[in-house]
């Protein structure tokens, strides 16, 4: 398998899309290769290793970078990986998942909206100060600008959803059965227990 710097053997590719190359600019001043700093940061994010964990794994490739140096690239890098691979993103799936939860930021408990399609693929994220009647739709509405409609959308059974999905998708099957959630709420324990 290839560890991301050219060493092992070949590596097996998902889709035939090669993301675009992040810009130069963006690593400008730093002493490592711009190859270097976007797999330890890759390999943070993707595998939820700790820092310490990635600094030995590029010790054992010869590299040697400060386990504070990779969380300075953790907070600068990741918008750029975005854009990057933002041309290899696959279109929205028909069948949605849609769930909030509850997390904090900057020492303040909000509510994360989320939705995410059958394949796992984020559709979209909403940050609101409270769960009410008029962050629903808001976010249901931002969600619709992401791509094609859903021909499903599986809910909990929290009371706000049945009248928006009404009113801004009719043709859609509304889920609501106990287990439906399942796909979303994992999905969101994989992002708590990254933040």
């Amino acid at each position: 398998m290839d560890d991301g710097f050219g060493q092992g053997g070949p590596m097996r590719r998902r889709s035939a899309c090669v993301p675009a190359p992040a810009p130069g600019s963006g690593f400008a001043g730093f002493r490592f290769p711009p190859d270097v700093i976007m797999v330890t940061v890759r390999w943070s994010l993707r595998y939820g290793l700790s820092y310490r964990d990635v600094e030995e794994l590029l010790a054992e490739r010869g590299i040697e970078v400060d386990h504070v140096t990779i969380d300075r690239w953790v907070q600068r890098f990741p918008p750029l990986l975005i854009e990057a691979a933002r041309p290899c993103r696959h279109a929205p799936g028909d069948r949605w998942f849609v769930d909030e939860t509850y997390l904090k930021i900057a020492g303040r408990w909000v509510d994360l909206y989320r939705a995410i399609d059958q394949f796992g693929q984020v559709i979209d994220v909403l940050v609101a100060q409270k769960r009410d009647m008029a962050a629903t739709p808001r976010f249901v509405t931002r969600a619709l600008e992401q791509g094609p409609r859903p021909t499903e959308v599986s809910t909990d059974r929290a009371p706000a959803y049945p009248r928006v999905l009404e009113e801004l998708l009719p043709a859609a099957h509304h889920v609501m059965e106990l287990d439906a959630s399942n796909p979303i709420e994992a999905d969101h324990g994989r992002l708590t227990s990254r933040l």
